[in-house]
């Protein structure tokens, strides 16, 4: 893979961080959207680049995608990772987690850092229906936590070929405590707003799971409040702390059979260096880290003519296995 260069007048972290979504303010194309349903009478809505029943379709290897925190199809990275892939003769498919489509689900439960299983039922569905092709996953954000999480539990069979995992939560507490600090608050604040707007379009479902008030919901202004009070206790968690001491994948990454690749950028403004291993890494893992970069920004060339050099190297770095 090519080494990654701040754009010329876009090296600031947060000018990374934000200027994806002023660039691309709209998708580059409509998926194809398709509903699964879950065991617990709940369901997923997937994104595909194209109708994924077609002759054409069944014969191309898969991009898979999760993506971050309140994310959707819509976040600059998703639809712009996806177009890329497509580009290259890839069919892309991303599982939308649950809530985050535009949809709220139909139970109390959401989704967080370390829930698995309908990360393995989407996936079990994709296998099904592409036995045969190459399949590569990248998760993003929350979703590259959940995706290392996912590769260390199901190691043994993960019914993937290989993985990128970009701008990982991979301490939780760590990260959960520097969004609190100076104009990381912008992003708090931003992601707050998503989260208790689905929190409150279903806070009956929610009182009566765990008995929480509207009026508790739309007090809260931290994020370590909201996994205490809503993502903790949802999802079997004592607290806060037990969930992200539980889901931080950082314990795990030595468990990691498959072919994996970490991006990060030093200077991401969610985390700290808490979420840069400090011990050896198994062969199978190849660790990027850069000194810019932002949080999933990754924006090179100029600022005045920027370029999302993630949609340039993933497909390249891949581009040797589309039909090994």
């Amino acid at each position: 893979m090519t080494q990654f260069i701040a754009a010329t007048g876009l090296t600031n972290p947060h000018l990374q961080t934000l200027a994806p979504r002023f660039i691309r303010k709209k998708a580059l194309f409509e998926p194809v959207w398709q509903t699964i349903d879950t065991p617990d009478g709940d369901f997923l809505d997937l994104a595909w680049s194209e109708d994924w029943q077609t002759e054409a379709a069944q014969s191309k290897p898969l991009f898979i995608l999760f993506h971050g925190l309140e994310g959707s199809f819509y976040s600059p990275y998703a639809n712009g990772l996806m177009n890329a892939f497509a580009k290259q003769g890839w069919l892309a498919v991303m599982m939308h987690f649950r809530g985050c489509s535009g949809k709220p689900n139909r139970l109390a439960r959401a989704y967080h850092s370390g829930e698995v299983e309908d990360a393995r039922l989407f996936l079990e569905h994709v296998h099904q229906h592409f036995p045969q092709q190459r399949k590569v996953a990248a998760g993003i954000s929350l979703g590259g936590n959940m995706l290392a999480n996912y590769l260390a539990e199901y190691a043994e069979k993960p019914l993937l070929d290989a993985a990128t995992v970009i701008s990982a939560p991979l301490d939780l507490s760590a990260c959960s405590q520097r969004i609190e600090l100076g104009f990381s608050k912008i992003y708090r604040s931003y992601l707050m707003r998503s989260m208790k707007h689905n929190a409150l379009r279903k806070h009956r479902l929610l009182q009566g799971e765990i008995g929480i008030s509207y009026q508790s919901i739309k007090r809260m202004t931290r994020m370590h409040e909201f996994d205490d009070l809503i993502t903790a206790p949802l999802h079997g968690f004592k607290d806060a702390q037990d969930y992200y001491q539980q889901c931080s994948a950082i314990h795990r990454l030595k468990s990691i059979r498959l072919p994996t690749q970490f991006i990060h950028a030093k200077d991401d403004p969610f985390m700290t260096d808490a979420v840069i291993p400090k011990f050896v890494l198994p062969s199978n893992i190849d660790y990027r880290l850069f000194d810019n970069g932002g949080h999933v920004g990754f924006l090179s060339g100029s600022a005045f003519k920027p370029c999302f050099w993630l949609e340039q190297a993933l497909p390249a770095y891949y581009q040797s296995l589309k039909t090994a």
